[in-house]
């Protein structure tokens, strides 16, 4: 169940990013891709999805990323989405297509 929620969520930021899912799991430090996986932190934290499992759909998809780095990811894009309402109007629509 957790998976099939955890994809939604990726599925919905790639396309508001305008990115693929291969895109958005490459190892890439764009900031348009590091601003889509923390989204994607943000959301799946929020449901509450745990950190491990959250480490481990993201090995699944292609992208091998230690629990620090999703930790930090979520408290960027929190920190982002208090302050951008454009932001927050992304993730609202979000949460109301999945």
């Amino acid at each position: 169940m957790k998976k099939e929620i955890f994809n939604s969520y990726a599925t919905a930021i790639s396309k508001q990013f305008h990115l693929s899912l291969d895109e958005m799991f490459d190892k890439s430090r764009k900031q348009e891709k590091v601003d889509a996986r923390q989204m994607l932190y943000y959301l799946c934290m929020e449901r509450p999805i745990r950190v491990a499992y959250i480490k481990r759909f993201m090995s699944e998809a292609g992208l091998d990323v230690h629990i620090t780095t999703i930790i930090h990811g979520y408290k960027k894009a929190k920190q982002t989405i208090d302050n951008d309402k454009d932001y927050k109007n992304i993730i609202e629509s979000i949460n109301e297509a999945v």
